[in-house]
């Protein structure tokens, strides 16, 4: 037998309207940061990269960097006020799959935060997650153009690849007339590097013609002599591979480097040697290198670096740079991701590689791009500065957000 309550039916609805509303807390935020508990209850940050799989290198320089960037944002403390920033890691292997599994398994924990996608396939599928559950996602190395006006609440924290090829295009000087030949294996990596090089320095009136390479090929050298008998002024070499040594051997016995302008990528060091005898022939386009700059944050990213007994690379800035967006997100925003968003559209702040700014419209990274080459030093070689870009010099057109 039901025993019944005393209190009127309106009076139970009250109660209960009270106990949801104390639970649930307000639209867009946790109830983790209300009330006194709240007040210290940490901060939590879910980072969804790869540490294994084959971008791991990728990952381990995103996270080096990015606990550099907390510690330099937060002066120390690790702390946005009085509340504590608790990091977690999950892995994604490179797999869009395990990276949404794992995103939505934070989110379902109540993280407000999502960082450090290291491949492009991961960030488009993680972009509408975030849009879904009304999360910050923070893109990390993950290139594609496409991540830039995903939606409202998807930022990125690196370069995209229009901002790369116009690095390249600023080698041989206004493209308009000039030849340009897209070296490249024939797969979803090459054929996106040569849409973006016939999007971009086409748009600006170069001629682009790709040669791809089937990904099966072992000899390269016809291939090669293609390229070479086109006698471009621009050779826009997009390679990735373990036959990268033998691609950069063939181009070089064919005469490419008299021909024309040899361009490419600077990479991670750990591939520096594979451009062999080739190496100070060639213009590298780079989103970032040691010794790039020398600002005070370039400063604390090497020295929060040196703390754990890693070194300046090229996806360090990327950690670096979400850490920094992640601090000042949370200062502004607290538990409330559409202020979070709102703070970062428009921000402008000094990471490693110089001034920064998150384009309001569209939310790219308005930074600098650099151009490099490889000289010999101690048995290898290091990067040397030959040129910074402007913020303006290679910046994306604008993709409204979605």
């Amino acid at each position: 037998m039901l025993q019944r309550s005393g209190r009127s039916p309106a009076a139970l609805l009250i109660v209960v309207l009270a106990v949801l509303l104390a639970a649930c807390g307000a639209p867009g935020s946790s109830g983790e940061g209300s009330g006194a508990d709240g007040a210290t209850a940490p901060l939590r940050v879910g980072l969804v990269h790869s540490t294994t799989g084959p971008l791991a290198s990728y990952g381990a320089q995103y996270t080096a960097g990015f606990r550099a960037g907390l510690d330099y944002a937060t002066g120390g403390t690790g702390k946005v006020g009085e509340r504590s920033v608790e990091i977690t890691e999950a892995d994604d292997a490179g797999d869009p799959a395990k990276a949404v599994a794992a995103a939505t398994d934070l989110i379902g924990q109540g993280y407000k935060v999502i960082a450090g996608s290291t491949a492009s396939g991961v960030a488009l599928q993680v972009a509408p997650l975030a849009e879904e559950n009304r999360v910050l996602f923070i893109s990390g190395p993950a290139a594609t153009d496409a991540v830039t006006g995903a939606n409202a609440y998807t930022f990125r924290s690196g370069r995209q690849t229009y901002q790369d090829v116009l690095t390249a295009g600023t080698i041989v000087g206004d493209p308009a007339g000039r030849s340009v030949i897209v070296f490249a294996q024939d797969s979803a990596f090459g054929q996106a590097n040569a849409q973006a090089v016939t999007t971009v320095l086409g748009g600006k009136g170069a001629r682009v013609t790709p040669v791809l390479v089937p990904a099966g090929a072992t000899d390269l050298t016809p291939f090669a002599r293609q390229a070479v008998d086109a006698a471009p002024d621009l050779l826009f070499v997009a390679w990735a591979g373990a036959n990268a040594t033998q691609m950069w051997q063939s181009l070089q016995q064919q005469g490419a480097f008299e021909a024309s302008t040899v361009v490419t990528g600077l990479d991670i060091k750990a591939t520096y040697p594979i451009f062999g005898p080739a190496a100070d022939k060639i213009h590298f386009l780079s989103h970032f290198f040691p010794g790039a700059t020398s600002n005070e944050a370039y400063k604390a990213l090497e020295a929060g670096l040196a703390k754990q007994g890693a070194e300046v690379d090229l996806f360090t800035n990327d950690g670096f740079v979400a850490a920094q967006m992640v601090v000042h997100a949370l200062e502004e925003g607290g538990d409330d991701t559409a202020a979070m968003a709102k703070a970062l559209e428009g921000w402008t702040f000094t990471g490693p590689k110089g001034e920064t700014t998150i384009r309001a419209e569209d939310h790219a990274v308005l930074q600098p791009m650099f151009t490099a080459r490889l000289t010999p030093s101690g048995g290898g070689f290091a990067p040397q500065l030959v040129d910074t870009l402007s913020p303006d010099a290679v910046a994306p057109p604008v993709a409204p957000v979605k």
